[in-house]
């Protein structure tokens, strides 16, 4: 009788990790079914895909997987929140990866990919222990991986390459000779799918790779893969650190976190010895695998422009609470007297104007649904450029630039657009 094939149900598919699993395992054969709130982009991709939303209640129910495990589907959990809720983080690291758990069939097995460092008092490390209490009781195997970075980048990997790029100097927290021993995303891959064929026993077992590297060594390293000059090192202190972490949480400021700083104060160092004991596949050093392919300009392009792309929110919700800040405490007059408009009709549009300027000033300012957020913005531009168009056309005429300005605003907002995609 032939031997049945491989299946794995991976579950974060659609995250920085969760993707490299999914396409090693494809590579290597394995029947892969990906996993995320929206797989479109996955199905795209050639997967089989499942839309399951971990906040959605039926996927709380054993019921809402067992339709997608057979007796030779495996599970790899590489779900996980960085910031959210305390309903989205149980929902995303217990509630829903409970109930995968408990769907599989029995000889099946589950793996969840956890992190180095998760002892801190963060909500992210709270959340990701009762995940791994959830994957124990479930007889799962828990890898702990140190600092994943791959040939793409996203989150921390993002930030360090942004970092490496900034001129004039280079940033590093506190010290900066905090101790990591990176691996690469297809290396954890190939872990992962070890650890599912041939499990190493209960625990939680780090894995990390061969090369210890600082925090420095890191920024300078990319740097040289970037080719670019390295520049003085800058260093924050810790406790200046932590407030732009909070910042960072407070503007929803990707990984400028409270949870990474916490992170890089501490360093991510992972003992990976007691798993390569018992594998036939060891990580590549980080110095070997960050030379495996040139830098090109879309690298170097991207690591400029993460940093740019909180600048650029940040600086539209500026301008949006500003001109809602006009529009509701200023006389109507003042700033439409080339506007030939009743008085009544001009005050209920700077109003209604004003209103729908600090609800996107707001929305820009909580990172709500970026993309809808552009796509409103430029909306609105449209339709203020068209209907300024057709009451004073002269405004195009205006020495101090009036209409002419909102060229370059509209293409400030479609590069912003562009910039909303996180993966």
């Amino acid at each position: 009788m032939p031997e049945l094939k491989m299946k794995v149900l991976v579950l974060g598919a659609d995250g920085f990790i969760g993707r490299h699993i999914a396409f090693y395992l494809r590579e290597n054969g394995i029947q892969v079914t990906a996993q995320a709130r929206n797989p479109s982009k996955l199905a795209r991709m050639g997967f089989a895909t499942l839309h399951a939303d971990f906040n959605n209640r039926a996927t709380h129910a054993p019921a809402f997987w067992q339709p997608h495990l057979d007796a030779n589907t495996h599970i790899i959990n590489a779900a996980g929140l960085l910031t959210g809720t305390t309903r989205a983080f149980q929902a995303v690291h217990v509630t829903a990866p409970a109930a995968a758990y408990a769907a599989r069939h029995p000889g099946t097995q589950a793996l969840l990919i956890s992190a180095i460092g998760i002892e801190a008092d963060t909500p992210f490390s709270h959340w990701r222990r009762e995940g791994e209490a959830t994957a124990r009781a479930a007889e799962a195997t828990i890898l702990r991986a140190g600092l994943v970075l791959a040939d793409t980048s996203y989150g921390g990997s993002s930030l360090i390459r942004a970092l490496a790029a900034l001129p004039f100097v280079t940033p590093v927290i506190g010290t900066g000779e905090q101790s990591f021993n990176p691996i690469h995303a297809s290396d954890l891959a190939a872990v992962a799918l070890h650890c599912l064929q041939s499990p190493p026993g209960p625990g939680a077992w780090q894995i990390g790779g061969p090369q210890t590297v600082s925090q420095t060594g890191i920024l300078r390293a990319t740097q040289s893969w970037l080719g670019l000059p390295q520049h003085p090192l800058l260093h924050i202190p810790l406790p200046l650190a932590r407030r732009f972490g909070q910042i960072g949480d407070a503007l929803r400021i990707g990984p400028i976190s409270a949870t990474s700083v916490a992170q890089l104060e501490q360093g991510v160092l992972a003992d990976p010895a007691p798993l390569l004991a018992k594998l036939q596949h060891h990580p590549r050093p980080f110095s070997q695998f960050l030379q495996t392919r040139p830098a090109g300009t879309q690298d170097l392009w991207q690591a400029r422009l993460y940093v740019l792309k909180p600048l650029i929110r940040l600086s539209l919700a500026a301008l949006w609470l500003a001109s809602a800040a006009l529009g509701l405490l200023l006389p109507p007059e003042t700033y439409l007297a080339q506007i030939a408009l009743p008085p009544t009709l001009a005050l209920i549009l700077a109003k209604a104007g004003g209103l729908a300027d600090a609800a996107l000033g707001i929305a820009l300012l909580r990172n709500w649904r970026p993309k809808t957020t552009a796509i409103l913005q430029i909306g609105m531009v449209l339709g203020y450029t068209l209907g300024l168009t057709l009451i004073a056309p002269a405004l195009w005429l205006d020495p101090f630039g009036g209409l002419l300005k909102n060229l370059p605003i509209l293409a400030l907002l479609l590069a912003h657009l562009a910039l909303t995609e996180e993966r």
